[in-house]
């Protein structure tokens, strides 16, 4: 039987090296690789490329490593809680390439799914289109956009086996799946990790195949970023 477990974000973060892509899967702060970003800010790698919706808060998620300064470029699609990434932007320290939500996602699929370009409406005409090619379909047009890939993709799954099957739940489905096939090295961690077997086939969201490490991760935190409650 496969097995792909390994000890904790350490033995699965072996081999990352100063000025790799990374992709960092999540929303917000729902469904982030805490144990992964963690491990990433102890080793002190540098010059980091990170493809993530969000840069995460000024004192969590990628913002921490937007602290130690670790990160030379963001591919986003959403920055606005975090005003550590604002000051390195308009700083010049920080080079960011913003782009619309929905394109992000399928840059992310395409690339996992080996479609190298793929055109679409999102974008044109705007700041986002410059620079790009565009091209007319039944009287609409689109622009070409390019897929995304990673030297490792860390994703955060609420059930995993020990063959790399992964299940999601809610809004941590967002950016995670995809992410999770387009890394060279894929790393999973899990809030609960189960024997082979265990998983309803019908109900994986990531199969095995694409995840090479994959760990039980420990003391997670799930930050909400705005909560929001009712008056008294």
């Amino acid at each position: 039987m496969i097995n792909k477990v390994v000890a904790g974000p350490e033995a699965a973060l072996e081999g990352l090296t100063d000025g790799m892509t990374l992709m960092l899967g999540g929303f917000g702060l729902c469904g982030i690789p805490e144990n992964s970003i963690q491990e990433i800010l102890r080793r002190g790698v540098k010059h980091l490329t990170c493809i993530s919706n969000n840069a995460g808060v000024d004192d969590f998620g990628i913002g921490l490593l937007l602290q130690t300064k670790q990160v030379r470029k963001m591919i986003s699609s959403y920055v606005g809680e975090n005003a550590e990434f604002e000051r390195q932007l308009l700083s010049g320290e920080l080079e960011v390439e913003l782009i619309p939500q929905g394109t992000l996602a399928e840059r992310c699929r395409a690339g996992g799914a080996g479609i190298p370009a793929f055109y679409t409406p999102a974008g044109y005409g705007t700041e986002v289109g410059e620079g790009k090619e565009a091209r007319e379909f039944n009287g609409k047009m689109y622009l070409l956009e390019t897929a995304l890939q990673a030297d490792f993709a860390f994703v955060k799954a609420w059930k995993g086996d020990t063959a790399g099957n992964l299940i999601y739940k809610g809004t941590a489905r967002n950016f995670n799946p995809m992410m999770a096939t387009a890394g060279k090295i894929t790393v999973a961690e899990v809030e609960e990790l189960v024997p082979a077997g265990e998983l309803d086939p019908n109900q994986i969201h990531t199969p095995g195949i694409f995840v090479q490490r994959i760990f039980e991760g420990k003391n997670y935190e799930k930050r909400i970023e705005q909560r929001t409650v009712r008056p008294n």
